[in-house]
């Protein structure tokens, strides 16, 4: 193995660092998009985790070993079509978001499959999932000795230095978090040719169709609720793919009842609603109350859900975040959908990412977004896939954005 190849420059205090994956030395050595070890090595990590007996007691662990089967990438490898003069950019510097314990794993399958070394900085929060995922991958690993000298997962504090180092040494950085943070991060050091994929504070609606509600099913009913909780409370409300403001079009008292009385049926079933979450939603309650005049009225079903009815939607609206239950709810009057959308076109800025939603066409929405040139939502998908993260992630086609063109004229 060439010495040359591996980043081996140490900063002057690496005693914050922990390595849990890895150590200062990674082989900065491309693959091409899609490799086949790639391919093999998270089907094997698949095949591990859905086999751990600890692993199966979290449903993020158990998406992301379906996800990385190796019949989905396939899938994502014939859908994406990547050309066949791509090759890694080298080293990817990832930084994962403290609040979602699983994503450090996609992050890093990303910046892999794109054909890259990686180093992750995983969130220092105590996760039992992290235990887990470090434990199955270094179990993998020494299956795959190429793939193990391009992999390093560390935890360390913030610190500016230690992060500058890194970044200095890395092709391209994936940068998950808040606005601020990401804004120190960028303003510290790095390497010059490095590009940056930002994945910043985002915010998500839902949209649903009163109509389809009242005339769903009992049985089609239960799956949407399902799918509801499965992108709101699952999560806490935490990710930036979490709706937080539902639009109803054609609504009426009995479309809504019937709707949140069969999600508060799955919620009760399923949510353990914590004291301090408790304190937090009503805390939220009394300061909206207290500041907001565009508030109509609010409807609760105990501490499971709180539903804060809005007379208008204003024009700054992505401060709107609920948590554990606790949604904003507008009537679109509006008989024609398309009509409705187009009188939401001042409130979309940049911050939109994910419109999920039931009984609506989705081709209109698509449509809606392209032909008014809205700056935001780069995702429109049903409720219950929120959270399916992949490779087409906030506008990003990241696998083609984390490889390099080797461009050749004859």
């Amino acid at each position: 193995m060439n010495v040359n190849n591996h980043v081996k420059e140490e900063p002057n205090d690496l005693s914050k660092v922990t390595f849990l994956l890895g150590g200062i030395d990674i082989l900065n050595k491309s693959l091409p998009p899609y490799a086949q070890e790639t391919i093999n090595f998270l089907n094997d990590i698949s095949t591990a985790l859905l086999h751990d007996s600890e692993a199966k007691k979290y449903p993020d662990i158990v998406s992301f070993a379906f996800w990385c089967r190796k019949a989905n990438i396939i899938r994502l490898k014939e859908k994406e079509k990547i050309e066949k003069n791509r090759i890694g950019r080298g080293v990817v510097f990832h930084i994962a978001p403290s609040n979602i314990p699983i994503n450090f794993a996609f992050t890093y399958a990303f910046g892999l499959l794109a054909g890259n070394a990686n180093i992750v900085r995983l969130p220092s929060k105590k996760f039992p999932q992290t235990d887990i995922m470090v434990r199955i991958f270094r179990i993998i690993l020494k299956e795959y000795p190429e793939i193990d000298a391009r992999t390093v997962w560390l935890q360390y504090p913030p610190d500016t230095k230690i992060t500058s180092y890194f970044s200095k040494k890395a092709n391209a950085r994936m940068l998950w978090g808040g606005d601020e943070t990401i804004q120190s991060i960028r303003r510290g050091d790095s390497n010059p040719k490095s590009i940056d994929l930002c994945f910043t504070d985002r915010y998500s609606i839902g949209m649903i169709d009163g109509n389809s509600v009242l005339n769903a099913s009992d049985q089609e009913l239960a799956k949407l609720a399902e799918n509801f909780y499965n992108d709101t409370w699952l999560m806490d409300q935490n990710a930036c793919s979490s709706p937080q403001l539902l639009l109803w079009f054609h609504s009426d008292a009995r479309a809504k009842k019937r709707f949140w009385d069969t999600v508060v049926s799955v919620a009760k079933k399923r949510y353990r609603l914590q004291p301090s979450s408790a304190v937090d939603k009503y805390l939220q309650l009394c300061i909206d109350a207290s500041m907001y005049d565009f508030i109509d009225s609010m409807e609760h079903d105990g501490n499971i859900l709180y539903r804060i009815q809005l007379q208008h939607i204003p024009e700054e609206n992505t401060s709107l975040r609920g948590t554990c239950g606790y949604f904003y709810e507008y009537n679109l009057t509006e008989k024609d959908i398309l009509s409705g959308l187009k009188n939401l076109d001042s409130i979309i800025t940049e911050k939109y990412q994910t419109v999920t939603y039931y009984g609506i066409d989705p081709r209109i929405l698509h449509q809606w977004v392209l032909e008014n040139r809205l700056k935001g939502i780069d995702r429109i998908v049903p409720f219950g896939k929120a959270m399916d993260i992949s490779v087409i992630w906030d506008g990003y086609d990241i696998i083609r954005m984390l490889s390099r063109i080797v461009h050749v004229e004859t």
